[in-house]
């Protein structure tokens, strides 16, 4: 299990996207609000209607799915809590993709060196004993951080003292196995749109029974793999190359 974890009570959320200005200034991108995940906002605050809120980012899964169809491990689970992703492993396969329950990973479409984007749970400033920015920056306390054991009991605890505010269940506790992000969701709030069919155990488990029945073929894709890998990098190689050549040229 991880230690850290974000905890989003929708109940106090009040729209004024502090979140995404944070996540934004953090990451060194121009600001902008947000319309939905993509390439340039890793997180975003969905307004719901009537007051009502919802927040989207990552969830940072305990077991991520992500993780295990990367054939380069470019995307690895943090002790920490947090689910990070390597430019210098990813060979732009988009496995993750389509393997994310919660349908989170975006793509860089239009870059000429594209790059695979979401939240990485600030997992450079966990490295340094701080919190998220976006659990820093919430004004109302409806994001917040600390030892995911800590904000289970908390959600806990507050959805039995005010039952007919909360739905009953925390939104992340078991979902995919259990995820680093959790969601504390209002009765009054209407949908949050979440998945909803998001089985309650971890589905790595799914992609190895797969593999299992796979022995003469594994080998194979992992070679296949590998070259395009070097293959990838070779390209990088020979381009930065010819570049320096022509500066030198000129």
């Amino acid at each position: 299990m991880s230690v850290y974890a974000i905890l989003f009570d929708q109940t106090l959320c009040v729209g004024c996207r502090a979140c995404e200005e944070a996540c934004q200034q953090e990451n060194h991108q121009p600001p902008h609000q947000a319309e939905g995940l993509d390439a340039e906002s890793l997180t975003w605050v969905e307004d719901l209607g009537d007051e009502n809120y919802a927040r989207h980012l990552c969830m940072h899964c305990e077991n991520p799915t992500c993780a295990s169809v990367c054939p380069v491990a470019a995307l690895q689970k943090s002790p920490l809590g947090p689910v990070t992703w390597s430019a210098e492993r990813c060979i732009g396969c988009r496995y993750c993709m389509l393997a994310c329950p919660f349908h989170v990973p975006r793509y860089q479409w239009n870059s000429p060196n594209p790059e695979l984007r979401k939240c990485q749970m600030c997992a450079h400033r966990l490295a340094q004993g701080r919190p998220t920015a976006c659990a820093e920056a919430c004004p109302t306390g409806a994001t917040t951080f600390g030892r995911r054991r800590t904000l289970l009991r908390e959600g806990r605890n507050r959805i039995e003292s005010d039952p007919e505010t909360y739905l009953e269940t925390i939104y992340g506790r078991q979902e995919a196995g259990g995820t680093s992000v959790l969601m504390l969701l209002g009765r009054t709030c209407g949908t949050a749109h979440l998945p909803a069919n998001v089985p309650p155990y971890d589905l790595p488990r799914l992609t190895w029974g797969v593999l299992e029945k796979l022995p003469l073929i594994i080998p194979v894709w992992g070679v296949f793999l590998g070259g395009v890998y070097w293959l990838t990098q070779r390209r990088e190689a020979v381009a930065r190359a010819e570049g320096a050549e022509k500066g030198e040229q000129q």
